[in-house]
């Protein structure tokens, strides 16, 4: 084999390198998680250690979410997921905890109402794991058992969400 053959190999087109090298062409759609970061994360217990010391601790846990998005350049979005948790033993706060995990996104080559579709819905259901983790881990760390919060249909909520502005 020769010099020249071995160059050719590893290098890169100019189409690949205009795609970020994922073979997508310059019209092709493209959907890329460009960054992931916590923007915001906040944990108390207020009551502790007595809440450890109640024998009958039963929480009543409440979970708001919502998500946002603001446009950063042309085809690059930040979306960001806020959670809040707060359980509650009777009216003694256990614990709160609220996240916002963030994310920068690339949407290329979608019409406008499925790029609002994919910021609504998609965005947010790939953060959410991460989201899911970071607060199970800092109610671990806090000494109460991880919190397991369960998958959550985005699609239908913004269908939900649609529908109740055509209502309106």
């Amino acid at each position: 084999m020769s010099k020249k053959t071995k160059a050719s190999k590893g290098a890169i087109s100019e189409t690949e390198k205009a795609s970020g090298g994922n073979g997508a062409g310059a019209d092709e759609k493209q959907f890329l998680l460009q960054q992931l970061y916590i923007k915001d994360l906040s944990y108390e217990a207020p009551n502790t250690p007595d809440v450890f010391n109640d024998q009958k601790l039963d929480t009543d846990t409440q979970m708001n979410i919502k998500s946002s998005h603001r446009q950063l350049a042309d085809e690059t979005y930040e979306v960001v997921l806020h959670l809040s948790i707060h359980a509650k033993n009777g009216e003694q706060s256990v614990f709160l905890v609220e996240l916002e995990q963030a994310g920068i996104f690339l949407i290329k080559g979608y019409p406008e109402e499925d790029t609002k579709g994919l910021l609504a819905t998609y965005c947010p259901a790939t953060l959410f794991p991460y989201a899911r983790e970071g607060i199970s881990s800092a109610v671990g760390r806090g000494g109460f058992p991880p919190l397991m919060l369960q998958p959550i249909n985005f699609d239908a909520l913004y269908a939900q969400a649609a529908e109740s502005e055509q209502t309106a």
